[in-house]
C-alpha cells in the first residue's frame, strides 16, 4: 500500500499529481462521471482509503454490509497486501443514471480486467458491480 502524498503521481494513471487529480474526491468532491469515480476508487484502494471505498459503493453491491468495521478491515487487508501497478481505461459508456467502465488494473497478483457498472443516485455516482475478463470491445 502506498502512502497518499499530494506530490506523487496519481495511481489512477492520469499522469498528473495526486493533489491535482483524485485527492479532491477523497476529500469530498463528487466525481462528475463514473470514469472519474472508478479512477478515484482505484487510487483509494492503492492508498488504503477504505472509508472512501465504502462511501462510494452502492448498497446492491455484494460486498456491501452494515458491519463497516469488518468491511473496512477487509479492504485494508487487500490494499496492504497488493501493489497497484497501473490502470488503463479501455472503454467508457456514459449515461445519465447508469454508466459502464471497462478497465485493466495491473496488480501484484496479476491483471484484473473488469467491466464495472455504476448508478447515479441523488447526484452521486456509486459502484454497483462488475463482470470480470470481458472482451476488449467494452
Amino acid at each position: 500500500m502506498q502512502k497518499a502524498s499530494p506530490n506523487l503521481s496519481c495511481p489512477c494513471g492520469s499522469g498528473t499529481k495526486y493533489k491535482k487529480c483524485c485527492q479532491k474526491y477523497h476529500k469530498g468532491a463528487l466525481p462528475a462521471n463514473a470514469e472519474l469515480l472508478m479512477r478515484s476508487r482505484y487510487s483509494a484502494f492503492a492508498f488504503g482509503l477504505a472509508d472512501y471505498i465504502i462511501k462510494t459503493t452502492h448498497p446492491d453491491n455484494s460486498d456491501f454490509t452494515d458491519d463497516t468495521k469488518r468491511w473496512k478491515d477487509d479492504i485494508l487487508l487487500f490494499s496492504q497486501g497488493t501493489e497497484f501497478l497501473g490502470l488503463k481505461v479501455i472503454h467508457f459508456t456514459d449515461g445519465e443514471e447508469e454508466a459502464y467502465v471497462t478497465f485493466e488494473a495491473t496488480l501484484s497478483s496479476g491483471l484484473l480486467h473488469e467491466k464495472s457498472r455504476f448508478l447515479k443516485e441523488n447526484g452521486t455516482w456509486l459502484y454497483v458491480d462488475g463482470v470480470f475478463n470481458v472482451p476488449d470491445n467494452g
